[in-house]
């Protein structure tokens, strides 16, 4: 069985600065950390393979050299390979230009191994862009099935049984391999490094994926393939602190209304 984790270095949110000229993260200086939600897709195929012995991990992630570091974290959890796609070409892609960029990896590792990966595991979403996009547009750039927001999974010969979660409660769905599946939080608690792991993970010799080894469309790459454009970026103003009544109910209540009809709300 062969599975493929797609991860993403980001800067970590509590250190978010932006550039308010650019829109754009200010990222020099940032501690950078593995997407958390990343970690519980590498967690779910990890307890993939423990429960199928001759199952392997392949790990991918579309970033800077620099980004080397987060794949390294994911070889030392028990990750098999690791491939960084890394190009001055793919500069500025939003979500579209990158999903696409590492679908065409996707299927140039494929077709180096001869059979497609039977699932692929993405994290429901980045914490620096929050859009959810990525997985998906995956799934629909390889033409393979999705299941999204996975809270439970397990696999039964080539039947994967999967458990969603939505604002409505769940949803328990059977699909046939290849698939891709998006992990949420709840689905696991990712483990840690172990020194066995980690001894090959700093001796590993990550693969690079370029533009000159894919098969794609330049105008589809970086900021010349990304449509979306952003126009402004700002924080919103934060709110007044509000009042409080230490009175009984029925006084309490009297005040509130005052107070709103003085603010012309009622």
């Amino acid at each position: 069985m062969e599975l493929l984790v797609c991860i993403k270095q980001v800067p970590d949110t509590s250190e978010i600065k932006l550039d308010p000229e650019t829109n754009t993260l200010i990222r020099t200086g940032l501690t950078s950390i593995v997407n958390p939600f990343d970690l519980n897709a590498l967690e779910a195929a990890l307890e993939v393979k423990d429960a199928n012995p001759g199952a392997r991990i392949t790990v991918i992630t579309m970033g800077p050299p620099q980004a080397q570091i987060a794949l390294r974290e994911c070889l030392s959890m028990g990750a098999d390979e690791a491939y960084l796609i890394t190009d001055r070409a793919f500069a500025g892609a939003d979500t579209l230009a990158t999903s696409y960029t590492i679908a065409c990896a996707i299927k140039k590792l494929q077709q180096d191994q001869g059979h497609p990966f039977d699932i692929i595991f993405c994290g429901k979403q980045a914490i620096d862009g929050d859009t959810a996009q990525v997985g998906p547009q995956i799934a629909e750039e390889l033409g393979i099935p999705q299941v999204t927001y996975v809270c439970g999974i397990e696999v039964t010969g080539d039947t994967v049984k999967t458990k969603r979660e939505h604002e409505a409660g769940f949803e328990v769905l059977e699909t046939t391999m290849p698939l891709l599946v998006t992990a949420v939080k709840s689905l696991n608690i990712p483990r840690y490094p172990q020194l066995i792991y980690s001894i090959r993970a700093n001796r590993y010799d990550i693969g690079m994926l370029t533009v000159k080894d894919l098969d794609v469309d330049p105008k589809r790459l970086g900021l010349q393939g990304s449509p979306t454009r952003v126009r402004k970026v700002y924080q919103p103003p934060l709110r007044a602190a509000g009042t409080v009544w230490q009175e009984p109910p029925q006084e309490a209540v009297g005040k509130l209304i005052d107070a709103l009809v003085a603010k012309e709300v009622l």
